[in-house]
């Protein structure tokens, strides 16, 4: 019989969580224009938005911030973070900035000039943001199944090397800057990429001169992965998975916000000198000098240990775990989810959990809202309304993975927590023809999940219309 293990830490802070009424709940929703980005956090009671510097920070972190170096040039703390990053990365270049889309901008401005393609295994918002403001198109390379929440594959987030040669010889090698190749692919529902895939895409592109930069955002958990499930990976360490992961890229660009184990941060790293030096002189642009990069020396501090413990192969056992533990339970009760179960999340298919919904009623924000409604748990929408338009036509991009995004913050929660989100979702999946599409009635020009709003297409104007099945904490 397998043992059962527990948290490889033991609680010494604890935060109250707020504990609505449903008739409260209903009032925050409203005010909120049925976004859950725009709920205030005190009226939410698990928050499963994000990942991203929502990371209960260690012990020898907290310390560390007493020992930030706060110097405006040369910090102490700056050179422990560098020193970190080439340890446990192995880049020869980093530079700090405030967080992962700052080192996106940098990168976007040297490296894309208009008309340029940039390929990768799916995108992610801020990154095609970035790519797009500067002249690029972006081009998915994404293997086929990635895009079928259905499909069970070890490694949904491996890129297909035919899409990538077709295009290198219907666009050539000088119009793709570089490939962008996310370990593991948020989207596709923190799906990793084998150690194969990489190396393969490494050496097809060198022999085009076109450079691979990583999403290093959660490499770690790409890393337990392979450890886990690629032939010749078990007995080595995930340090070591890691330190060869990175070498087959150019560079990457990290938010120190995930895997980093911090509440802010982030930075850019590369091997080329050349890049290195002109990036240095953008980051004073937009970020900071080169040796803080919008970050604090405290924070500094609490990032190079961080980068340290992530690598811990007991931590990173029970951070997958815990992922596991949640989408387990959604699958033996029928809940149509993204499967394999990712790194970060668990990934309800909104499309078949309501099914009669069109894509262009939003399902997977109704969904989102309607399970804060029910419970008061937190949750992301990541499809349509996540995708945002075609910069050329205006309609609407139509991405075939309409999701719902239940996101574990790292070393935040217990397995208790979990199971508070399985009874509310189960709950409303008995419901579920009872959840109403919505309507945006107001939609930001740029990256629209963060600020739309919306209205229950319901003539009452109910999200859930079946009363007598509220479900109060």
């Amino acid at each position: 019989m397998k043992r059962r293990t527990a948290e490889p830490y033991k609680i010494k802070s604890v935060e109250t969580l707020s504990m609505l009424s449903y008739e409260e709940r209903k009032q925050s929703l409203e005010r909120a224009g049925y976004n859950t980005f725009l709920i205030d956090s005190d009226d939410v009671y698990i928050d499963l938005l994000t990942d991203s510097g929502t990371t209960a920070m260690s012990d020898a972190q907290w310390g560390a911030l007493m020992t930030g170096d706060e110097a405006y040039a040369g910090s102490k703390s700056w050179k422990r973070l560098e020193q970190a990053v080439r340890d446990v990365y192995g880049y020869r270049y980093v530079l700090p900035t405030h967080q992962g889309r700052g080192a996106e901008n940098i990168l976007s401005q040297l490296k894309i000039k208009e008309g340029d393609y940039v390929p990768g295994n799916m995108y992610f918002t801020t990154t095609r943001a970035h790519q797009e403001m500067n002249g690029a198109t972006f081009v998915d390379i994404i293997i086929d199944e990635a895009h079928d929440p259905s499909i069970d594959l070890p490694f949904k987030g491996n890129v297909d090397l035919d899409k990538l040669r077709n295009l290198i010889q219907q666009v050539g090698a000088d119009k793709i800057p570089y490939v962008c190749l996310a370990v593991t692919v948020n989207l596709a529902g923190g799906q990793p990429v084998s150690m194969q895939n990489m190396k393969e895409v490494y050496e097809l592109c060198q022999s085009h001169n076109i450079d691979v930069m990583l999403d290093a955002t959660r490499c770690v958990e790409n890393a337990y992965f392979i450890k886990e499930r690629e032939h010749g990976y078990a007995d080595r360490t995930v340090a070591d998975i890691l330190k060869e992961m990175m070498s087959y890229s150019d560079g990457c660009t990290m938010s120190g916000k995930k895997d980093c184990l911090v509440n802010i941060g982030g930075f850019l790293a590369m091997n080329d000198e050349d890049l290195y030096i002109r990036s240095r002189e953008l980051v004073v642009v937009y970020e900071g000098m080169p040796s803080y990069g919008g970050m604090a020396g405290r924070d500094m501090e609490a990032m190079a240990i961080g980068i340290r413990e992530a690598v811990d192969d007991h931590y990173i056992e029970h951070r997958i775990g815990q992922v596991r533990y949640l989408g387990q339970q959604l699958i033996d009760a029928g809940i149509p989810v993204v499967q394999p179960i990712g790194g970060h999340a668990v990934f309800l298919d909104a499309r078949a959990f309501l099914p009669h919904l069109k894509q262009e009623e939003f399902p997977a924000q109704a969904l989102a809202a309607a399970l804060y409604l029910d419970s008061g748990v937190r949750s992301m929408e990541r499809g349509i309304v996540s995708a945002g338009r075609d910069s050329k036509t205006g309609e609407h991009n139509r991405p075939n993975l309409e999701l719902v995004r239940l996101t574990i913050p790292r070393r935040v929660y217990t397995n208790n927590h979990m199971d508070v989100v399985v009874d509310s979702i189960l709950a409303l999946y008995e419901k579920r023809e009872a959840i109403c599409g919505l309507s945006m009635v107001y939609e930001p020009p740029t990256l629209r999940f963060f600020n739309a709003r919306f209205a229950p297409l319901a003539e009452n104007g109910e999200l859930i219309s079946e009363e007598n099945k509220k479900i109060n904490v």
